[in-house]
C-alpha cells in the first residue's frame, strides 16, 4: 500500500510541475496528430499544429521518401470520402525530450489494442507555438 501512495504522490507531482512547454508539445502532438490525422479530427486543427514545410520521412526500398504535409492532407482527404476504418486510434505518448525551442516526442498509435506504429516527431517553437516539422515511423507487422 506504500509503494501505491508514494506512486500516486510521484505522479500527480510530475503532472502538477510539468513543463508548460511540454504540456504545450503534448497539446498539439494529440490535437493535430493523433485526433487530425489519424482520427478524422479537423483538417484546421491538422494545419495548426503542423509547420507549412513539415515532412513524413518514409523509409522504402532503402531510399527516403519524403512526404510533403499538403500531399498527407490530400490522402487523408481521400481516405475520409472512401469511407475507410472509423475505428479510433489511440495515442500514447512514451517520451517528450525539450531542448531551448526543439523537441523530439516517441509515441506508439494502437488500434483495436493492436501497436501499429511507433512514430519519431521533431517540432520546433515558433512565435505562435509548437509546431511538428517532421516525423519518421516503424509500421509494426
Amino acid at each position: 500500500m506504500r509503494i501505491l501512495s508514494t506512486l500516486i504522490a510521484f505522479l500527480f507531482i510530475s503532472v502538477c510541475f510539468a513543463q508548460p512547454d511540454e504540456i504545450a508539445i503534448r497539446a498539439v502532438v494529440k490535437s493535430a496528430y493523433i485526433e487530425g490525422t489519424q482520427n478524422r479530427g479537423s483538417l484546421d486543427d491538422i494545419r495548426k499544429g503542423f509547420h507549412p514545410s513539415f515532412r513524413m520521412l518514409r523509409l522504402m526500398d532503402d531510399t527516403i521518401n519524403p512526404l510533403p504535409l499538403e500531399e498527407w492532407i490530400a490522402l487523408i482527404e481521400a481516405r475520409r470520402k472512401e469511407g475507410s476504418s472509423t475505428v479510433r486510434t489511440e495515442g500514447k505518448i512514451l517520451a517528450v525530450d525539450i531542448t531551448g525551442t526543439t523537441a523530439l516526442v516517441k509515441l506508439e498509435l494502437h488500434r483495436e489494442g493492436k501497436l501499429i506504429f511507433t512514430d519519431y516527431l521533431a517540432l520546433y517553437k515558433f512565435s505562435e507555438g509548437w509546431r511538428i516539422v517532421s516525423k519518421t515511423f516503424y509500421k509494426h507487422p
